[in-house]
Order: C-alpha cells, then sequence, then structure tokens
C-alpha cells in the first residue's frame, strides 16, 4: 500500500487557507481544510511570524510528503505583490527547513485542474471540490479550499509535470520520455 500526505497552502497576509488530503493507493481521502485568521494583527512581520508557525504546526501534525502551494498572480498593486510573496517565502521556508519537496501552481492551473476552466470563481471551485472529497460544511471563507485545491492540483499533476522542459512537438517529448510512452 502506497501512502502519502499533501498538504495545499493558499497564502496570505489577511488569511491564509490550508487544505490536506491522504493519497492512498492513488485514490484521494479528505483531511482538513482550514485558515489562518491574520486580520487582528497590523504587524506585516508579526503575520509572517504567525504564517511561519502555523505551517511548522501543519507539518508537525500531519507529516506531510509534500506541499502544494499557489503562487501569487501579478497585480497592479506592487505593494500587495511583496507582501503576498514575503508569505509565501515563509509558508515555504517551514516546509523546507522539514526537508519536504514543495510545487508552486498558478492560479489558473489550479482552477483548471479542479473545474477544467483557468477562470472558473473561488465558488465553482469550492464546489468542486466539495464534490470529488464530500466534505460538509462548505467553509465560510473559500481561502480555506483555494489552498485544499492546490493539494489537489499537485495530486492530479504528480508525475506528469517537468518543470522547466521545452519540448518542440510531441516527437521531441517521446524521444526524451521513452519510459512515458507504451
Amino acid at each position: 500500500m502506497t501512502e502519502r500526505i499533501i498538504l495545499g497552502i493558499d497564502p496570505g497576509t489577511t488569511i491564509m487557507g490550508f487544505g490536506l488530503i491522504r493519497v492512498v493507493n492513488g485514490q484521494m481521502q479528505f483531511l482538513q481544510l482550514n485558515e489562518l485568521q491574520l486580520t487582528k494583527y497590523s504587524n506585516h512581520y508579526i503575520k509572517l511570524k504567525y504564517i511561519f508557525e502555523r505551517t511548522l504546526a501543519l507539518i508537525d501534525e500531519y507529516h506531510p510528503d509534500e506541499i502544494a502551494i499557489e503562487a501569487p498572480f501579478f497585480g497592479k498593486n506592487v505593494q500587495s505583490m511583496l507582501k503576498l510573496g514575503r508569505a509565501q517565502g515563509v509558508a515555504m521556508a517551514a516546509g523546507l527547513s522539514r526537508g519536504i519537496p514543495i510545487t508552486e501552481y498558478s492560479p489558473k492551473k489550479i482552477k483548471m485542474a479542479i473545474t477544467g476552466n483557468g477562470n472558473a470563481s473561488k465558488e465553482q471551485v469550492a464546489k468542486m471540490l466539495q464534490s470529488l472529497l464530500k466534505f460538509d460544511p462548505m467553509p465560510k471563507n473559500l481561502d480555506s479550499t483555494d489552498g485544499l485545491a492546490a493539494a489537489v492540483c499537485h495530486f492530479f499533476n504528480a508525475g506528469r509535470t517537468v518543470e522547466g522542459k521545452k519540448y518542440s512537438g510531441w516527437g521531441a517529448f517521446v524521444a526524451q520520455n521513452p519510459s512515458k510512452v507504451k
């Protein structure tokens, strides 16, 4: 029996959403989804400290084998991007400090993996996850389902992505990956 646990994180400086799935013999099982509320803290550095500590606590409690994290999307507000990047960085640092491999996914890639539509709404993603993983009730804030979506996206993409490689066509792909073709 093969088993692994995937922690998905939607980093944020207002709310950090997260979700965990267990994969047993290729089948997903829902473990948890929740969020870290950071609105009560006005100091950005204190928020980063809590993101780091909560991520470590999740790692120590659930012992994930892998972490999937949503990449910040490019927005018009540079300060917001900087803050999101820091939040993502401290969550990543927590995982790396425990030697856990981390994979980053764009919001569009996550939405595409879950719903088949890279422009799906948070509500559509949450409903699809609820249908796939049978959790109830639907959380009030959808940051937690965004974190869970990162984990499920990672499960769906495991073994299928090769970072940094580009192919000129199917012939080039087959030539460079003979073990993936039957």
